[in-house]
């Protein structure tokens, strides 16, 4: 496998990515790809990266800035991540994670901040204690990761590509 940073020529097979992972699930409005799109062209997107087995893109994970309580700083949001459906359970997605997490660190940034399972993200190295909020989501799914400086604390505001979630 190879993890590599998007191209433009990539951008139709994310899509097809992003919709096949989070077609089946229940806890999303299916507006994950239009995010994606939506980041790029609004210049969100500070960094995606793709996973490729032979010549077929089986993963992304893309990652925007992120404001907490207000304050603009060095935090990132991860999301969304996806994995083709038939390549999940085989470490692409966590494989993607840290790659990101490790280009993260490397750009300078303080911290990520996540909206997901704390089984999947805990085991990366993400943690929730309460502080962080984001809209009425319970605040065990609201995880992050210091790199730098200390944990921040109060409401996440994403990049606007994120409404089209709503």
């Amino acid at each position: 496998m190879e993890i590599r940073p998007e191209t433009p020529s990539d951008e139709t097979a994310i899509d097809r990515v992003v919709d096949c992972a989070f077609a089946s699930k229940s806890h999303t409005g299916h507006a994950e790809a239009a995010i994606v799109r939506a980041l790029r062209t609004g210049g969100d997107l500070s960094f995606s990266l793709v996973a490729e087995l032979g010549s077929a893109l089986v993963g992304h994970i893309a990652f925007s800035p992120v404001d907490i309580d207000h304050q603009q700083g060095d935090w990132f949001g991860l999301g969304p991540l996806a994995v083709q459906p038939a390549h999940q359970r085989q470490g692409i997605g966590s494989a993607l994670v840290n790659r990101g997490l490790t280009d993260l660190r490397m750009k300078g940034a303080a911290g990520c901040v996540v909206l997901g399972d704390p089984g999947f993200y805990g085991r990366l190295g993400f943690e929730s204690d309460g502080t962080l909020s984001y809209g009425g989501l319970p605040t065990h799914y609201i995880q992050r990761i210091v790199f730098t400086g200390k944990a921040p604390a109060g409401e996440i505001r994403y990049a606007p590509a994120f409404d089209l979630a709503g």
